[in-house]
């Protein structure tokens, strides 16, 4: 039962889960919201538990999620110890054996300088199952190398469309070693613990020999940090945002660091207009660009760009 989801249920309310776990492989997520029926998404679509623990695609058939349900679930991945799990839950979720993220919702309880302190009448879980899917990667090798040396990328991506999986294998590859280039160091900065999947600072996914992985924190720190301490010859991080991590970024470049990254967009434009950055800047930073999308349901590479080439 390693790694399965049915650990993160109470054993008096496992048998309720037991055919969610053995669909566990094609299972992306499970909701659960207070009076309302669990559903569970699989394959990309919408299914609700029952009450005798079967799938169906009825949302009348759906079993109701109580509030104590809710609280005993989250007092179990919390080992009967919330306190030690305070500043997890402070940024609202919980990172879990093999990989798992479990996202909470609620009532805010705010520090005096607005931040917040925790939840509490947490009334929504969100199980996001951790799914690593080893060869992801494969087709982009060949356009991330260059007569053997390492290209930095640029992964744009909708929600949804598999960035982070290809990221994951992309640095797995990176760090091993493969046909097309020698290993090498990678850092990796997983803010929010989806990249390597860390339960207690332990990467519950593969993510090569060659990799070292920061957790928890925030992106722009981590890529310095990691700088600093850990000699990287790879900076890799999920879900670019800030203008702190764009200059970190740029830093890491400078010093001779190949960069991979991922953006939320739906193009290269799109990337554009949203940072008000032209295309020069993202070519100084990046050689090669990918874009993601979505075809009869399948998450597909929509297009492959170089420095320089067309686009768009």
């Amino acid at each position: 039962m390693e790694n399965s989801i049915l650990q993160l249920f109470p054993s008096g309310s496992r048998a309720l889960w037991q055919s969610v776990a053995e669909e566990q492989a094609s299972i992306q997520e499970i909701r659960l919201r207070a009076g309302q029926p669990i559903i569970i998404h699989r394959k990309g679509k919408e299914l609700f538990l029952t009450d005798w623990g079967r799938l169906s695609r009825n949302p009348a058939e759906g079993h109701l999620a109580t509030g104590r349900e809710l609280s005993e679930t989250l007092e179990h991945i919390c080992h009967y110890s919330p306190y030690a799990f305070e500043e997890e839950l402070r940024q609202g979720f919980i990172t879990v054996a093999g990989g798992h993220r479990v996202g909470v919702a609620g009532q805010a309880v705010l520090e005096t300088d607005g931040r917040v302190r925790t939840f509490k009448n947490i009334s929504y879980l969100n199980i996001r199952v951790s799914h690593q899917m080893k060869g992801a990667a494969d087709k982009i090798l060949p356009v991330m190398y260059r007569e053997g040396g390492l290209r930095s990328a640029l992964i744009i991506s909708p929600p949804g469309c598999g960035k982070t999986t290809l990221l994951r294998d992309l640095i797995r590859q990176i760090s091993d070693g493969n046909a097309w280039g020698q290993g090498m160091t990678v850092g990796v900065v997983d803010e929010r613990s989806e990249l390597a999947g860390s339960f207690l600072g332990k990467p519950q996914n593969d993510m090569g020999m060659r990799t070292d992985v920061l957790d928890g924190c925030p992106k722009d720190i981590g890529m310095l940090l990691l700088l600093r301490s850990m000699s990287p010859q790879v900076i890799a991080i999920d879900e670019l945002g800030g203008d702190g991590e764009l200059k970190a970024l740029g830093q890491a470049a400078a010093c001779g660091c190949r960069i991979l990254a991922t953006v939320h967009g739906e193009d290269r434009r799109d990337v554009e207009r949203r940072f008000g950055l032209e295309a020069a800047y993202w070519e100084r930073l990046f050689e090669v660009f990918l874009v993601l999308g979505k075809e009869d349901g399948r998450c597909v590479i929509r297009q492959v760009s170089e420095r320089g080439g067309a686009y768009g």
